[in-house]
Order: structure tokens, then sequence, then C-alpha cells
């Protein structure tokens, strides 16, 4: 419960900073947050998938 409450003060600094930020400013900060995602869960992905076939669980 705490930690819920703390993500959600959190993310009202957060998006309190972003209603006084310019928005050319709050587009290029979305995509790069964006772009950090997206190779997280490439990584991620590919992570899993040459974690299954060292096991052996690999159809191919």
């Amino acid at each position: 419960m705490l930690f819920l409450v703390a993500a959600l003060m959190l993310m009202g600094i957060v998006l309190g900073a972003v209603a006084h930020v310019p928005v050319p400013v709050t587009l290029l900060a979305t995509a790069a947050i964006a772009c950090w995602l997206l190779v997280f869960a490439l990584r991620e992905r590919s992570g899993r998938h040459s974690r299954r076939l060292h096991r052996g669980e690999g159809s191919s």
C-alpha cells in the first residue's frame, strides 16, 4: 500500500512538471522513454528466447 501511495505521488510530481515544460521538450522526453521501453522489451524477448533454447525447450 505504501508503494502505491509513493508511486501515485511520484506520478503527480512528474505530471505536474510536464504541465510546465514546453510541448517540444515533452514530446522529446516521450520519444526517449518510448525508445528505452522498446529496447528493454526487445532485450527481454531475445533473452527469454535464448534462455529457452539453452535449456532445450525451443522447437527449432
